[in-house]
């Protein structure tokens, strides 16, 4: 029902990989494409915790089945 995601393991990732920006995704076998409040609550948390770095969060895709919802396009990063 849920995967743990670690700002700190994110934070790691971006950094050896000399990143400017991310692209987050992730899915949801329910075929809900809606954002979870958990799932805007972790975007707003690596969110935060990339910015100490200098890093940007561009989107954060949900894909569920053939549709795909955008964190960007509705405002919400």
């Amino acid at each position: 029902t849920q995967t743990s995601v670690y700002p700190r393991e994110v934070v790691k990732r971006a950094l050896a990989r000399n990143a400017a920006a991310v692209i987050f995704a992730h899915n949801h076998p329910s075929g809900v494409a809606q954002p979870s409040q958990a799932d805007e609550l972790l975007t707003a948390y690596l969110k935060e915790a990339l910015s100490l770095i200098e890093v940007k969060v561009l989107d954060h895709f949900i894909i569920a089945g053939n549709r795909a919802m955008s964190f960007a396009e509705r405002g919400l990063l």
